[in-house]
């Protein structure tokens, strides 16, 4: 207990409070028939049950839980054990067992409740609850179970809805702020989290502040194993403070969540918090202990960016060994690059959250390897990228530059192959692969763009029409294919060489373009490529 500990007693939660495992006095009582009546409210409805005992021993209470609700049909106070004296030890037995509530069943002993057994129960301020022939304590019993059973539904369906906004905070931009929030709104509590350094990380609600906590949290971060530290504070919402230790998987302290409350918290909302505590553990693992390969391997082609070509044997396989960790690959193992480009709809829409689409990412290809960019994505991964995996992604809306097998020396060689694709994808909006290109102009043009060169260059030409257009298409094709050489020319097309000639003067005169540069000419054989592809001209 801190010096500032204070010294009243903890308050029950009040109605507002929810509850989320557990089944209330109030409640199980509202449920009961009407015949049934209270002889004495002690004040405890909010009082959680945990079950329906019926026991007409002298003194059942080591056969209770805490928390019971206890009938008898007036056994244990027939004769002499009805003066006032054992009733009163028998009701400050049950109170001191916790018992939650007496129900005492008329007949076949009593009319009517003794009044021995009132008064103690008044005088103990334990809940007497009056229980008429015409109800059976059978029928007290399965009502409860089936209220329990109720509420234990209710309580999957909220932990369930609980467990996935956590999950969706652990998601978003700012993990560790947006689930400490989530937990705050689910579970009555202020919560803290704080670094391996002491200092504060996140918080949500209001309660102690970071500097009277120290003692509470020199324990959890000098202590080991798995625990729960716990204080108490005169500050509204603090009666109860309890910590967890954030831990690496090797024990070593990470950071610590303390929480505070001014009411116990029930088994569902426990179960919460040690949800978020594993979620926080992850996250603060995968920050600072957990997979360090990644940021080993960047932080060595950072500071030495010419490792990879003047790097010795062992400094290479180093670096090998740190790539297969990060890609969950072995050091052999062939390595792709893969670059992911917006296309449709998605090319305009702006990523709803950075971490999750990182993630995303990372899941699919199964690599720690991935950067979010300007057009997209980029990655590199072990998998060889199926049509199935290709199908998921541009499910998504999503079109692929799939890069070949490449070594560690040859990746930076393999994005600069990729990269070249990625122009071509997204001007078609089909995925390519690189070992199915061919790595000419014109291949790596692709046919919307080689097309569209076409039109605009040849476009004097194409316009004439298709007898002139077919005449000057084949004898400019002739003639670039025999390098300009005009005899050559004559006899591919079996005319004369002053009707080559003339010719083409007519084409270089109606593409107003000097035929004799050889950029010129080019980019004209390049165009003719996809002649073929263009509509027709007029008749």
């Amino acid at each position: 207990m801190s010096p500032e500990a204070g010294t009243r007693t903890v308050p029950a939660a009040g109605a507002a409070a929810e509850r989320l495992s557990v089944v209330t006095l109030e409640q199980f009582l509202a449920k009961l028939p009407p015949e049934l009546t209270v002889l004495h409210d002690g004040g405890n409805g909010s009082g959680l049950l945990r079950w329906v005992e019926p026991s007409e021993l002298e003194d059942p209470t080591p056969y209770l839980l805490d928390g019971e609700f206890l009938l008898t049909a007036g056994l244990p106070f027939v004769g002499d054990a009805g003066d006032a004296g054992r009733v009163d030890a028998y009701v400050g037995r049950l109170v001191k067992a916790r018992v939650g509530a007496l129900g005492f069943g008329l007949e076949p002993y009593f009319s009517a409740v003794p009044d021995a057994v009132v008064e103690a129960c008044v005088r103990h301020n334990l809940t007497l609850v009056r229980v008429p022939s015409t109800v059976p304590f059978a029928a007290i019993g399965l009502e409860f179970s089936q209220l329990l059973e109720s509420e234990n539904a209710k309580v999957f369906r909220h932990l369930a809805d609980t467990n996935r906004q956590l999950m969706r905070a652990v998601l978003s931009a700012r993990p560790e702020h947006e689930l400490l929030t989530a937990l705050v709104q689910r579970v009555p509590v202020w919560a803290m989290l704080v670094g391996a350094d002491g200092r504060v990380r996140a918080r949500a609600g209001s309660g102690v502040e970071a500097a009277t906590l120290q003692p509470l949290l020199d324990r959890l971060l000098g202590g080991s194993g798995p625990r729960v530290e716990m204080d108490s504070y005169n500050v509204p919402g603090s009666a109860l403070v309890f910590g967890h230790p954030l831990r690496s998987t090797r024990d070593a302290n990470l950071g610590a969540l303390v929480l505070g409350t001014d009411a116990p918290l029930t088994p569902a909302q426990n179960n919460v918090v040690s949800s978020a505590v594993g979620l926080l553990e992850l996250l603060v693992r995968q920050r600072t202990s957990g997979s360090l390969a990644p940021s080993q391997l960047a932080t060595s082609l950072l500071l030495h960016p010419d490792s990879l070509a003047s790097g010795g044997a062992r400094h290479i396989n180093g670096l090998r060994d740190l790539l297969a960790q990060s890609t969950s690959s072995t050091r052999s193992g062939a390595l792709r690059v893969v670059q992911g480009i917006r296309v449709g709809q998605a090319a305009g829409r702006t990523a709803e959250s950075p971490v999750r689409e990182l993630l995303q990412w990372r899941r699919l290809f199964d690599t720690k390897l991935v950067e979010l960019t300007d057009y997209g994505f980029a990655a590199i991964t072990r998998l060889r990228v199926d049509e199935a995996l290709l199908a998921e992604v541009e499910k998504l809306g999503w079109r692929l530059v799939i890069g070949d097998a490449s070594e560690l020396t040859d990746l930076s060689s393999a994005y600069q192959r990729v990269t070249a694709l990625r122009q071509r994808v997204q001007t078609t909006g089909r995925s390519a692969r690189v070992g199915e290109v061919t790595w000419t102009v014109a291949g790596l043009l692709g046919q919307e763009a080689g097309t569209m060169l076409a039109g605009r260059l040849l476009e004097p030409v194409l316009s004439q029409d298709s007898e002139r257009r077919a005449g000057h298409l084949s004898v400019l094709r002739a003639w670039l294919g025999e390098n300009g050489n005009w005899d050559a020319t004559a006899k591919a097309l079996g005319l004369h060489r002053n009707s080559v000639r003339r010719q083409i003067n007519a084409v270089a005169e109606l593409l107003d373009t000097d035929l004799n540069q050889a950029q010129v000419r080019a980019e004209l054989w390049i165009a003719l490529q996809y002649v073929d592809e263009l509509p027709a001209g007029p008749d």
